[in-house]
């Protein structure tokens, strides 16, 4: 049975997570990390065949794809009424750094060299509509809360990977309805898994991410009642789990 699904968001440790995670032995994940089914589903007769693959009762079982938190409610709807007990959990990424760590890794996609790309093809890739909604996660939260109970939605933030990584694998695991995490699991959760480009931002980028993204700090934090200011003035680097 499908039992949970990581919606996100890119470039905020879902890596990092499906690491852990797939060490757990009452966790699995048949398919690997990213299915990428939901975002790409052209014909809902796939779905029995997608279902499937969790056909394991003794393991709770699940994907993480990043892409799921853009989702349109229709898609949402469907999931919910195909998995209506499913676990959701979305790791929440300062999303200046977000934007910056994925227009580092677009980088290598465009065949392009940190030094060869100009202030103007950075700000080009900010201001694209899919960098802008992925770290838009008020949005995405909303949409995801349209369709399931917000209990079953279990928000994480990134800088916890960091600095509580121990106290954010047992939140993920009182989730998922599985047994705390032993000793041997934690004992490497504090190792990198895996760190886009390193790179500090330059200062006038800077000013045009903190522009962009002030509006959406302040959505999230209406949102969910937090204070997310420090996003806005913490320094930006690119290196973290990703």
């Amino acid at each position: 049975m499908l039992t949970f699904l990581g919606i996100g968001a890119q470039k905020a440790g879902t890596t990092w997570l499906y690491a852990q995670l797939n060490k757990h032995p009452q966790i699995g994940f048949p398919g690997g990390k990213e299915i990428h089914f939901w975002d790409r589903l052209d014909d809902p007769n796939r779905i029995p065949a997608y279902l499937a693959r969790f056909g394991d009762p003794s393991r709770r079982q699940g994907e993480i794809t990043p892409a799921y938190a853009l989702l349109t409610v229709d898609v949402i709807t469907r999931i919910r009424q195909v998995a209506p007990d499913v676990k959701l959990l979305y790791l929440l990424r300062n999303p200046i750094e977000r934007a910056w760590s994925s227009a580092l890794m677009a980088l290598g996609r465009a065949e392009m060299t940190f030094e060869e790309a100009s202030d103007a093809w950075f700000i080009d890739h900010f201001r694209s509509s899919g960098s802008l909604c992925r770290g838009d996660y008020a949005g995405c939260i909303r949409n995801w809360r349209q369709v399931f109970p917000a209990e079953q939605l279990l928000l994480l933030r990134h800088e916890a990977i960091r600095d509580q990584p121990e106290a954010l694998l047992r939140q993920c695991c009182r989730h998922l309805g599985v047994a705390a995490p032993e000793a041997d699991l934690l004992a490497h959760c504090r190792e990198r898994v895996f760190a886009g480009p390193d790179h500090p931002l330059r200062p006038a980028l800077r000013a045009v991410l903190v522009e962009l993204y002030r509006p959406r700090i302040a959505a999230l934090e209406d949102l969910l009642g937090e204070d997310f200011s420090a996003w806005l003035r913490a320094p930006t680097a690119a290196g973290g789990p990703s």
